[in-house]
C-alpha cells in the first residue's frame, strides 16, 4: 500500500507539472491526489505506521512497550490481550484522526489568514489607498521601476509579514 501511495503521489505531482498539456487545473490535481493519499493512509494506517517512518508513532510505540513490560506481568493475560488488541486499534485510528486534524487546521489557518489579508488589501484598493504610491511612481524605465518596487517591498516587509507584503505588492503592480 505504501508503494501505491508513492506511485499516486508521483502521478499527482506529474499532473500538476503538466497542467497545461492535460488541461486540468493544478488545484484539482492536488486536491484529488491529497484526498486519495489520505484515504489510503486511513484505510491501511496500521501497515503504513508499521513501517516505522513516523517519529510520533514511534513515541506511542515506546509508551505501549513500557505498558506491556511493566503491567503485563501483573494482570490476567487473556483479558489483557483482548483489551490490548482493542486499545491498539483505537490508538491507530486516533493517531490518524489527530494527524489529519493537525494538517487540516494548519491549512485552514493559512487560508483564513489569506482571506482576511486579501479582503483588507482589496478594501484599501477600492478606496484608492494605493493611489498615493502609484501617483508618485512616474518612471517608464523597467530597471528603475524594479529598484523602486524592491525598495518599497523591503520596507513594507519590515512592518508587514511576507505574505501580506506580497499581496500588497501584487495589488500595487496591477495599478501601475
Amino acid at each position: 500500500m505504501f508503494i501505491l501511495m508513492v506511485v499516486i503521489f508521483i502521478l499527482g505531482y506529474t499532473a500538476i507539472a503538466l497542467e497545461h498539456p492535460i488541461k486540468v487545473d493544478k488545484a484539482a490535481s492536488a486536491l484529488l491526489t491529497g484526498t486519495i493519499l489520505w484515504g489510503l493512509y486511513a484505510l491501511n494506517s496500521t501497515g503504513i505506521l508499521g513501517l516505522d517512518l513516523s517519529p510520533a508513532w514511534r513515541a506511542v510505540q515506546d509508551i505501549s512497550h513500557d505498558v506491556v513490560t511493566f503491567i503485563y506481568p501483573a494482570v490476567d493475560h487473556v483479558r489483557f490481550d483482548r483489551i490490548w488488541e482493542s486499545a491498539t486499534e483505537i490508538s491507530v485510528s486516533h493517531f490518524v484522526v489527530h494527524d489529519l486534524e493537525h494538517h487540516l487546521v494548519e491549512i485552514a489557518s493559512i487560508l483564513f489568514f489569506l482571506l482576511g489579508a486579501m479582503t483588507i488589501v482589496e478594501t484599501v484598493d477600492q478606496h484608492q489607498g494605493f493611489k498615493i504610491i502609484t501617483d508618485r511612481i512616474k518612471t517608464t524605465n523597467k530597471v528603475k521601476l524594479l529598484w523602486i518596487l524592491s525598495f518599497l517591498t523591503f520596507f513594507m516587509s519590515a512592518t508587514l509579514d511576507n505574505l501580506t507584503t506580497t499581496i500588497v505588492m501584487v495589488a500595487l503592480l496591477r495599478k501601475l
